[in-house]
């Protein structure tokens, strides 16, 4: 019989404590600002729920809005089965094992705003390599400036290079804790290699994949540094994400009030969905 040491808990209740200490604060702060309204010198006028109201109310916010959960909605649907489809075709043994996990690991190695800055570069119109040898080798108009559907292609190429390994990663690990005796139990039946996906691998790999999607869309919704740095939220507003337009508002405009009950209806989407997805993801585990 299994027994509980509840003094484990004094081992870690310094991080909880510091974490928490860390996270209460600005939280706080936030929340104070998004109820109040301030003409400067310092001083502050309760302003209640009028700030939440004009977000709720905006058209801006929700073109915004829009347009950040068309992208979460666009990266999930390519990086989840092409992540699933690589780590499906990584060997399982052998010495192209390490090769084959190291160049799934580079691109995630890679600072944010470095990635922004590499494929600026990389989709210049006359010098990058990939502006060149669309608009000159293969005779394809493209420039990322002036286009918002090449805006568009840019930053999900972006995107799913440098997350698609994560998934990748996650779905490898699922796919080596299986034993073999299910591969053989179904060789023996003579299953296909669709049926042993869709009976063995994609239930095993269930978990994993619950958290990969996890991390890329909390990810994914809330991502500022590569679109930013890539097209500043160009051309015009068409790729000015959720997370950009906040910034602006916050910083660009130094509208704090409404900025912060903007980041607060922000996390609150965040959360809400997050916990939906992982509910319904979980719920065969419950019952």
């Amino acid at each position: 019989m299994k027994t509980s040491n509840p003094r484990a808990w004094f081992l870690v209740l310094p991080v909880i404590l510091l974490v928490a200490f860390n996270a209460l604060i600005p939280l706080m702060t936030v929340v104070n600002y998004s109820v109040q309204e301030t003409f400067g010198d310092n001083l502050f006028f309760w302003h209640g729920i009028g700030w939440f109201q004009d977000v709720l109310g905006s058209e801006r916010f929700h073109a915004a809005l829009g347009r950040q959960f068309l992208f979460t909605g666009i990266i999930l649907a390519i990086e989840v089965p092409l992540g699933v489809a690589i780590a499906l075709a990584m060997p399982r043994s052998g010495p192209w094992v390490p090769v084959c996990l190291i160049l799934m690991a580079m691109p995630l190695l890679i600072p944010w705003n470095v990635v922004g800055a590499m494929w600026n570069i990389f989709t210049l119109p006359d010098i990058g390599l990939l502006g060149y040898t669309l608009n000159t080798v293969l005779g394809i108009e493209y420039n990322m400036t002036q286009s918002p559907l090449a805006a568009w292609m840019t930053i999900v190429a972006m995107d799913v290079w440098h997350w698609t390994s994560l998934v990748v990663l996650l779905a490898y690990a699922g796919l080596v804790s299986i034993p073999d005796a299910y591969y053989q139990a179904a060789k023996i039946d003579g299953a296909s290699k669709f049926a042993v996906f869709r009976h063995i691998q994609l239930p095993k790999m269930k978990k994993v994949l619950t958290i990969a999607i996890l991390l890329r869309f909390m990810d994914s919704f809330m991502i500022y540094t590569e679109p930013f740095v890539l097209t500043g939220g160009g051309p015009g507003n068409s790729t000015t994400l959720l997370s950009i337009d906040l910034v602006k508002v916050a910083l660009g405009q130094f509208d704090l009030g409404p900025a912060a009950a903007m980041s607060l209806i922000y996390f609150a989407i965040t959360l809400l969905v997050s916990w939906a997805f992982y509910t319904a993801m979980t719920k065969d585990d419950q019952n």
